[in-house]
């Protein structure tokens, strides 16, 4: 089972890469964003317990999270692989993935790094929030912050899969088909 831990700040190209991986490689998308939103649509026990504390403006705690996510995994255990995109964001969620994915037999097989420089980023984030109606990405002070968020509080995760040997970064500049031919020639060589 191919499990990847698709990394990098927003405006990266993780979005776009994923479909590719989808296809190639037949593996389920798990996007916490949408695990969320759609454990709120179907009522569940657990998006109901998100939708309150979202609904007060918190955050929704990690356990809650790793609750929906084994769900998701439980619901697709003939699944070739799966690719993490929004999650783990810190060191505990990582931890909190591995106990979760060697419960079921499973662990993460690789993190790929996409590589952007700031002003690149902002650079792609303005141009997709002229067609993409999100204000976060029209607005240069709102993403300086978030690249910042991202370099403070998340690319320390990085860390935690040097660890394991299983990080490896690439240049996330230059043509899509490019940068996934270095994405494959990683999971090939990894996987």
């Amino acid at each position: 089972m191919l499990n990847l831990v698709l990394f990098g700040p927003p405006g990266a190209g993780k979005g776009t890469q994923s479909q590719h991986l989808i296809e190639k490689y037949g593996l389920i998308h798990l996007s916490t964003g949408d695990l969320l939103r759609n454990e709120i649509l179907q009522g569940t026990e657990l998006g109901l317990e998100a939708k309150k504390l979202m609904d007060a403006g918190m955050l929704v705690p990690d356990e809650v999270v790793i609750g929906m996510i084994s769900n998701k995994l439980d619901a697709n255990r003939d699944a070739e692989g799966f690719i993490f995109d929004g999650f783990p964001r810190t060191v505990a969620q990582a931890e909190a993935l591995d106990s979760l994915l060697k419960s079921k037999d499973s662990a993460i097989t690789v993190m790929i790094a996409l590589e952007v420089n700031d002003d690149e980023l902002e650079h792609r984030l303005l141009l997709r929030g002229k067609g993409s109606g999100r204000p976060d990405d029209a607005n240069p002070e709102v993403i300086r912050r978030r690249i910042k968020e991202y370099n403070d509080k998340t690319a320390p995760v990085a860390g935690f899969y040097k660890a394991q040997n299983k990080f490896t970064s690439i240049s996330g500049i230059g043509s899509i088909h490019d940068i996934f031919d270095s994405i494959s020639a990683v999971i090939a060589d990894k996987a």
